[in-house]
């Protein structure tokens, strides 16, 4: 079974549009923004203060210090944890064939953040990644996802390998991308249910998670570099399953 982690009840965020993702997601718990305010940051404000949210006004230095020096763009929040479901969970939610990517080893904040965003842009169905070593939802991955991380659905499991049989056992497709593959990316039928397994830079996917891939498949390169940073890989591949299933939509006259 994939256990819930049990997450911290608050994490913090900042950056005007992680703030106003999280607030249109009711995740807001408290507010910290500029004595100077723009139109944006009054915006904000005046959502927080509609939901009876406490709101107060500082100075830069403040919110340098809460955000650890991070881009606030004059606003810090204090928001819920997201909820974080089993496998199980996350398939049971999808209305339409399943397209989830599975992060094994990816813990640069910034890395998470931009691949939740790319997720959310695809109209994924959600994550899944491992509840230890895993980059904290808040701060830079927040900022990094423009707001995404609010509205991702995220399953977090104790083991990788064993979240690939469970995808499988409910009819998901894994498809591991790994540089030395000799199938290319685009050979997969993406309309099917299935999981984009990504590994961590550098290490990639781990050896049991390999084995345990429906399917391993590469990006073909061009140049000097012999791989892609792993956000960019996940946006080759979602955007590829996107163009496979508008296409098949097409044809069927849906």
């Amino acid at each position: 079974m994939n256990a819930r982690r049990s997450s911290p009840k608050t994490l913090r965020i900042y950056g005007i549009n992680p703030v106003l993702e999280a607030l249109r997601a009711d995740r807001v718990t408290a507010l910290r923004v500029s004595a100077r305010a723009d139109d944006r940051l009054t915006e904000i404000v005046r959502m927080a203060e509609r939901s009876g949210i406490p709101v107060r006004r500082t100075n830069l230095h403040e919110l340098d210090r809460f955000s650890q020096s991070g881009a606030h763009q004059g606003v810090v929040a204090d928001v819920k944890d997201p909820a974080h479901l089993t496998v199980e969970e996350l398939i049971a939610g999808t209305s339409t064939p399943a397209l989830i990517i599975v992060l094994d080893g990816v813990e640069d904040p910034q890395n998470v953040g931009a691949i939740l965003r790319t997720v959310d842009a695809a109209g994924g169905n959600g994550v899944v990644r491992q509840s230890r070593h895993a980059a904290r939802l808040e701060g830079a991955a927040a900022k990094a996802s423009a707001g995404a991380v609010s509205h991702v659905r995220i399953a977090e499991v104790v083991n990788i390998a064993r979240a690939l049989e469970s995808l499988k056992a409910a009819g998901v497709w894994t498809v591991g991308f790994a540089a030395e593959a000799s199938k290319r990316y685009d050979e997969i039928d993406y309309t099917l249910p299935t999981a984009i397994v990504l590994g961590a830079e550098g290490a990639g996917l781990r050896r049991l998670v390999r084995e345990r891939c429906d399917w391993l498949v590469s990006i073909p390169m061009r140049g000097h570099v012999d791989s892609l940073n792993v956000s960019v890989t996940a946006g080759i591949a979602l955007f590829e399953a996107l163009r496979q299933r508008g296409s098949a939509a097409h044809l069927s006259g849906v």
